[in-house]
């Protein structure tokens, strides 16, 4: 049998990362930040802050933070290091996350979420005792891991120069990370640049900072794990619908399940198969379920900690293992026994739709990093080989690295935390990808609404309160003002259900998804019971600071030391947004527009009406978290949210008859205009409006609507209508512009356009195009913006839709002749309204068309050889030769040129037909007439 100390030191000699640990210790010394690059499987998890610590190699001993983008990372990484040397967590190695944590006293190496991290840099900037950070699997570019970054090359400019800094992943944008860590990683060398009491205490005065900032960190790499990887390409037979939304087509997961099996009969192991969400997961676990010769095993953020340790534990029955798992598998695990990778291409991303206050996870093409780190988890052990469900020639047009989070969630979190350190804008800060200024925007109109930020966006006492609960500000308001109102445990209660979406069995009901939780015994509710005693208790702790950092760890007990806004858990799990760890597990967040009142002593106005049910006690508590989106009914199932957006229940939903909803999840399907309510609570209207209150107004509204002049007096609640009433005397300045919107959105038409004024309009409009000048554009989107102009007079008096119908549209247009100039004088001259023929008729010009055009009986034209001239001689007239009915004969601007070649044709067909009229052989010389021969 294996001697245990034995087993170890072969496995710590294994590990390739030990080759580049000496170049790694001298980048540190020389410059204090690095950027390690070791593809998976190499140890630079596990043994490089081992090795930074003195726990291994003998060097001086360091206390090292070592930050994990996820909770179940983190506890694996710990084990390992704890196994390495022969021990448990909670020795020399240990870890903290939210909820859970085994460090003490003699803790040298600690795994923290970067979550965690990010809470006990705004509890101690200067992270007293720490001597270096690791920030692992930085490529996946999750915005606590970039946030964590920033902070901690700041504390290393203005506080800590010792500090030393090490970014590393198995795939990453080195060169981005290293002019990142090089620009903003040393010391000033003359001042220390501190942030001031106010914001953390004084900087004090700069150690020597190296080499200064403009010069890229040094770059480690690691040599990877030889065992090559064999890729196979298996695209589905027939094309898939690409993935919309949450939305994966099920013929790719019935692919993706052949694949497996495929695998199975194909090659040897156990198979990793990668899958966008825990939604995916369940379907194609299902349709594995009769494997006789493999186990099914589900690896996501929500599975149970103990099923994850069985995972990462291996096999100890020794049948094969079909691993099925989100992107948590991607970096920092190894599944011992796996040698075949299925990849079915995709991941998760949040996108955030400001417009409707809405966010929500979207699946997309996995990028090329990405399907490289899977691809390695193949062989980690051994040669292996992936199969990647997607053809060849679409892997070139992947995406080379993940989109970063930064560029499209939910700002909300981050920017109370760049609040908190003193930086609302974030102007200051070093990142790989700027906030969008959008998204920062309406991230500070949610924090200025619930409270946490003052007008300038910094962060208030109560925001830094917020910030401490380890919940997003939207939560945490709820759960503070709440709690007032309903007790401490009741709030933490369905505040903990918030933090982190129920199962879709649990239903779209709010309040009886809290009893389901309460009475349950699956994992959820396990986890659930854990998070609500953890916020119950951070309520009567979260206004006080937390001990400092020294040995033992910073934080308060096991569990307290939760993130800002998620444990760093970030999770791209599939079915909720990400924040996994702690974060909002809603698929919202957009800006709150409202908050009704707020203080640290008080909650909503609402209160002291005794003791509330489970039903109004969930709809207190998600009207609080997110008062945009309390919501009317206006249908069967139908309702509009106060922020403006309409949202329908599910089929079957037992809330459907309720006149007030609070919607806590939803989320908004492709190509669908209204939102679909995912989790609910039964509210009314006195706790929608004293939850929202800050959405409140009531005022004059005028407006045209249905056609006509709306003018009432309104009090709303954001788009919903509450009572209304009309106006008799509405203020003529109101009305004047809804009467031009009218006439925007249904033209002039509304006007009184007489035969008359249609003719002046279009004689202007010839002028207009022909001569220009002082001639004006009469079109409907010139006249509209030159209302004042020519409608001044009659929109002062009119008060709706009648009025204008009196409106003289030709008298009034009248106004725009170019009066000034004079050539108003010659408008009849220029654009006669009639033409004299030699007949002596006096015909009417039709201008309606692009050419003005004189229809006249052809007898009326003898001996007339050229056509009048308009428009100052500019445009010759186009003549409509008539029939002795005043039917079309002919067509010619060249009267002569028709005597000559044309009228001969026309003769011969008319003649027989009029008899009674003159048809001359020579036109020319013929006495023009318009009456037939007898009368003649």
């Amino acid at each position: 049998m294996t001697d245990p100390a034995d087993a170890r030191a072969e496995a710590l000699g294994r590990l390739p990362v030990r080759e580049a640990v000496p170049e790694l210790l001298r980048a540190l010394d020389d410059r204090g930040v690095a950027v390690l690059c070791a593809p998976p499987g190499t140890g630079k998890t596990t043994l490089v802050p081992l090795v930074l610590a003195g726990l291994v190699g003998g060097g001086p001993e360091r206390r090292v933070l070592v930050a994990e983008p996820r909770r179940i990372a983190a506890r694996a990484a710990a084990r390992r290091m704890a196994w390495l040397l022969g021990e448990r967590p909670g020795g020399r190695v240990g870890f903290t996350v939210r909820g859970e944590r085994q460090a003490g006293p003699g803790t040298v190496v600690e795994v923290v979420t970067t979550g965690v991290l990010l809470q006990r840099l705004q509890r101690d900037q200067e992270l007293v005792g720490v001597d270096a950070v690791v920030l692992d699997e930085c490529h996946e570019r999750h915005l606590d891991a970039d946030t964590a970054a920033a902070f901690l090359l700041d504390v290393r400019a203005a506080l800590r120069p010792d500090l030393r800094l090490i970014a590393a992943s198995a795939t990453t944008d080195a060169e981005g990370w290293a002019r990142l860590l090089g620009d903003g990683g040393s010391g000033d060398g003359d001042s220390g640049n501190g942030r001031g009491d106010g914001d953390g205490g004084n900087g004090g005065d700069g150690a020597d900072g190296g080499e200064g900032p403009g010069k890229p960190a040094p770059v480690v790499s690691a040599p990877g794990v030889s065992h090559p990887v064999e890729v196979v390409w298996a695209p589905p037979e027939r094309p898939v619908r690409p993935p919309h939304g949450m939305r994966v087509d099920p013929a790719l997961l019935d692919h993706v399940a052949a694949v497996v099996r495929r695998a199975l009969r194909e090659r040897e192991g156990d198979v990793l198969c990668f899958l966008p969400g825990v939604g995916e997961i369940a379907r194609v676990a299902g349709k594995l379920g009769g494997l006789a010769d493999a186990e099914v095993l589900q690896v996501h953020g929500r599975a149970p900690a103990a099923v994850q340790e069985a995972v990462l534990a291996g096999a100890d029955n020794g049948r094969r293992r079909v691993v099925l798992a989100t992107s948590v598998a991607e970096s920092s695990l190894t599944v011992p026994g796996v040698r075949i990778v299925v990849d079915c291409g995709l991941a998760r991303e949040p996108r955030m739709d400001h417009a409707r206050g809405l966010s929500a996870l979207t699946t997309v093409r996995a990028s090329r990093a990405a399907a490289r780190q899977r691809a390695g988890r193949a062989g980690r052990e051994a040669p292996g080989v992936v199969y990647r469900c997607w053809p060849e020639a679409e892997d070139a047009r992947l995406p080379r690295f993940p989109s970063p989070e930064i560029a499209g969630a939910d700002l909300t979190a981050f920017a109370l935390q760049t609040a908190c350190w003193g930086d609302p804008d974030a102007s200051g800060l070093a990142l790989l990808d700027p906030p969008p200024t959008g998204a920062m925007a309406a991230a500070r109109e949610t924090l200025t609404a619930i409270g946490a930020v003052d007008a300038a966006g910094r962060a208030t006492e109560r925001g830094t309160r917020m910030a401490r609960l380890g919940l997003h500000p939207r939560l945490a308001r709820a759960l503070i003002d709440g709690a007032k109102e309903v007790g401490a445990r009741r709030a933490a209660e369905v505040v903990a259900l918030l933090s982190e979406e129920p199962p879709r069995e649990y239903g779209d009901d709010l309040a009886a998804a809290w009893r389901t939780a309460r009475h349950g015994g699956d994992p959820y509710a396990a986890r659930w019971r854990q998070e609500a005693r953890r916020l119950e208790r951070a309520l009567t702790t979260a206004g006080t600071p937390g001990p400092g950092g020294g040995r033992g760890g910073a934080g308060p007990a096991p569990g307290g030391d939760g993130p800002a806004h998620g444990d760093g858990g970030r999770l791209r799990d599939g079915d909720r947004t990400r924040g996994g760890d702690g974060g909002p597990a809603h698929r919202s967040g957009g800006p709150a527009r409202g908050g009704g009142p707020r203080g640290d002593d008080g909650g909503p106005a609402r209160g002291g009406d005794g003791p509330r049910g489970d039903d109004a006690v969930a709809g207190l508590m998600a009207a609080l978290a997110f008062p945009e989106r309390v919501a009317r009914r206006r249908g069967e199932r139908a309702y509009l949210m106060a922020a403006g957006t309409g949202a329908e229940l599910g089929d079957g939903s037992r809330l459907g008859g309720a006149p007030w909803l609070a919607v806590a999840v939803a989320d908004r399907p492709v190509a669908s205009a209204s939102a679909r309510v995912r989790l609910a609570a039964v509210t009314d209207e006195d706790t929608a409006r004293a939850a929202a209150a800050a959405l409140a107004s009531e005022g004059e509204e005028v407006r045209w609507a249905d056609g006509n002049v709306l003018a009432r007096r309104v009090a709303r609640l954001g788009a919903i209508e509450l009572v209304s009433r009309p106006l008799a005397d509405p203020d003529p300045e109101l009305v004047r512009r809804a009467l031009l919107e009218g006439l925007r959105r249904e033209g002039t038409g509304l006007l009184r356009w007489s035969a008359q004024a249609t003719a002046v309009r279009q004689r202007m409009a010839f002028l207009h195009r022909e001569l220009g000048g002082a001639w004006p554009d009469v079109s409907d989107e010139a006249l509209l913006d030159r209302a004042d102009d020519w409608l001044g007079t009659e929109l002062t008096r009119a008060r709706g839709r009648a009025d204008l119908g009196r409106v003289d549209a030709g008298q009034a247009l009248a106004r725009l002749m170019p009066w000034a100039t004079g050539e108003a004088a010659r408008f009849e001259e220029l654009a006669p309204e009639r033409i004299e023929v030699p007949s002596g008729s006096r015909v009417r010009v039709d201008y309606g068309a692009d050419r003005p055009v004189l229809a006249v009986k052809l007898q009326e034209l003898f001996g007339w050889q050229e056509a009048p001239r308009i428009a100052g001689g500019r445009v010759p007239l186009l003549i409509h030769l008539l029939s002795p009915a005043g039917r079309p004969a002919a067509v010619t601007a060249d009267l002569a040129s028709f005597w000559k070649d044309g009228y001969r044709s026309v003769r011969a067909e008319l003649r027989g037909r009029y008899p009674k009229h003159p048809w001359p052989e020579d036109p020319t010389t013929a006495q023009p007439t318009r009456r037939t021969n007898t009368r003649r």
